[in-house]
């Protein structure tokens, strides 16, 4: 695959569509630990995620489905973390061959943060589109829907341009990629004081 934005947003789209169709989680049709199985993995987790947030919210909901829901969150968003952080790792191995120049600069974000924004940003985009097709509302809801829908399609837009110079400026050596680990402690019974003082 060319490593580009379009090409990840195909994906992430087609991760969306394949949940959508039976509302759970779809195979993944890509070559395990490869780029864009790790691509339709991380929109698969995004996706899930959004709809436990969902349900979450319902105001019918009883207090034990509730903790069962943040402690589904909670792992989903741990493998989010480790997702993410994977494909930094394999952009940084695709890069590392490049010859820095003397006045790269390092981006404040990686690659791999915005390709998460960007999966969630397609989600947005999903659903706010549903919204605007619906029958079962006002047309000021509509309207208000088709406003949101242009300014996430401008957003997607611009994140698009943003990630494909940041390719570019790798490419060239121009920037270059400084991962920082997200440290993540409330899942680690060793540093969260809620778990350790369990023992």
């Amino acid at each position: 695959m060319e490593l580009n934005a379009n090409n990840i947003i195909k994906i992430f789209q087609e991760s969306i569509l394949a949940w959508h169709k039976n509302e759970e989680e779809a195979k993944n049709p890509f070559q395990e630990e490869s780029l864009e199985f790790k691509l339709f993995k991380k929109n698969q987790i995004d996706t899930i995620q959004w709809h436990v947030e969902d349900e979450i919210r319902r105001p019918d909901i009883e207090d034990k489905e509730i903790v069962r829901f943040k402690r589904k969150i909670d792992a989903l968003n741990q493998e989010r973390t480790d997702t993410v952080e994977w494909l930094d790792d394999y952009l940084v191995k695709k890069f590392e061959s490049v010859s820095k120049n003397p006045n790269a600069k390092m981006n404040s974000e990686t690659p791999a943060w915005l390709i998460d924004r960007m999966s969630i940003l397609e989600l947005k985009i999903y659903h706010m589109t549903e919204e605007t097709k619906r029958k079962d509302v006002s047309p000021s809801h509509i309207e208000t829907c088709q406003k949101k829908l242009e300014i996430l399609l401008d957003q997607r837009k611009d994140m698009t341009g943003c990630l494909d110079d940041l390719f570019i400026d790798l490419k060239n050596g121009v920037k270059y990629i400084k991962v920082y680990r997200q440290m993540k402690m409330y899942n680690d019974k060793n540093l969260n004081p809620a778990l350790y003082k369990k023992k």
